[in-house]
């Protein structure tokens, strides 16, 4: 098989040829259609997270079908269209697995960073975390689902009931999120990098009531905020723009120190949170939702061969929408 592989944090993709993967008991051998780029992927080609598996193969928003079943596995049939989510691997008897938190788990695994990834034509996965996807949408566009769409649905749930909603940040997992939001019948105010007119365009394409400047003052008192952006400093903007009882949610898996802020602006028993991971419920509950709303996804396809010009393409911000690789 043909795969791009990483072999040292902080240099270029390497395509290599592989032999194919064989699926063993409890996994699935699945051929690889599409495989979404996230900011999860910058974040381990770069060396922000510490723990990879090296040489790994990076990748977890995974669209495939089924060509082998390993020994133990039921429920699957050759053929069937999967998505492969980040979060690959979990223990099941700790604490956290046993009470239905396995994002959580003391001794997980996670696609493209422990477990080799959907960067590659083809990939075996523990079948216990590859979801059936049902529907018409292409491979592409459901690609960025396994991530930017389950956890941003997970950022979304964690952020409560709130009817006005900022989102700082708007990208791959910004778009998918604004669209549920407003399927709920929540208001949206989208805060971009600076000047990015073509970004807060985008949101307000994607429904947003308002778009402006992350500096800038929300219009509004916001009863939640999703900061998406890897932007620590944001933390304390989004704190101020929430009103007493609102909650500032974390979606990302890493973000830059956050600075010095003020009790008064987390007082009033505002709450601040990240989001770890996914757990199987939640992409049971957002692949069942998202062709209800239905979510539609702004998609620009790589070859396969070109991962690291769609990572630099993320780097940049020169994205609208997300990154997919087509083997």
């Amino acid at each position: 098989m043909k795969a791009m592989v990483l072999e040292a944090p902080g240099q270029a993709l390497q395509l290599r040829h592989r032999p194919d993967p064989v699926a063993g008991p409890g996994q699935l051998l699945v051929s690889i259609s599409a495989c979404g780029v996230c900011r999860t992927d910058l974040h381990v080609v770069d060396g922000d997270l510490t723990e990879p598996r090296l040489p790994i193969i990076p990748g977890h928003e995974i669209v495939g079908r089924v060509s082998a079943i390993g020994a133990g596995v039921d429920g699957f049939a050759i053929g069937d269209r999967v998505g492969i989510p980040w979060l690959g691997y979990s223990c099941g008897c700790c604490r956290y697995c046993e009470s239905g938190a396995e994002n959580l788990c003391d001794d997980p695994g996670f696609t493209g960073y422990q477990i080799d990834g959907g960067y590659a034509d083809m990939t075996v996965a523990d079948a216990r975390y590859c979801f059936p996807l049902v529907g018409e949408q292409d491979d592409a566009a459901i690609a960025p689902w396994l991530c930017a769409g389950l956890i941003g649905y997970r950022s979304l749930v964690m952020a409560g009931d709130a009817a006005r909603l900022g989102i700082y940040g708007f990208g791959a997992a910004a778009h998918i999120v604004a669209q549920v939001a407003r399927y709920q019948q929540r208001e949206i105010y989208a805060f971009t990098s600076p000047g990015d007119r073509a970004a807060q365009a985008f949101a307000l394409e994607m429904g947003a009531t308002w778009a402006g400047d992350s500096t800038a003052a929300a219009p509004c008192e916001l009863d939640a905020a999703i900061i998406f952006a890897p932007v620590g400093a944001l933390v304390p903007i989004a704190l101020r723009a929430v009103r007493k009882g609102g909650i500032v949610v974390c979606g990302g898996i890493h973000m830059s120190e956050i600075p010095a802020f003020p009790y008064d602006i987390l007082w009033g028993e505002r709450v601040l949170r990240s989001v770890a991971n996914l757990t199987r419920q939640d992409a049971l509950d957002f692949l069942a939702l998202a062709p209800q709303v239905p979510v539609q996804t702004r998609v620009e396809e790589f070859p396969l061969e070109q991962a690291n010009e769609a990572l630099h393409a993320l780097r940049s911000g020169a994205l609208s929408g997300a990154a997919v690789l087509r083997p």
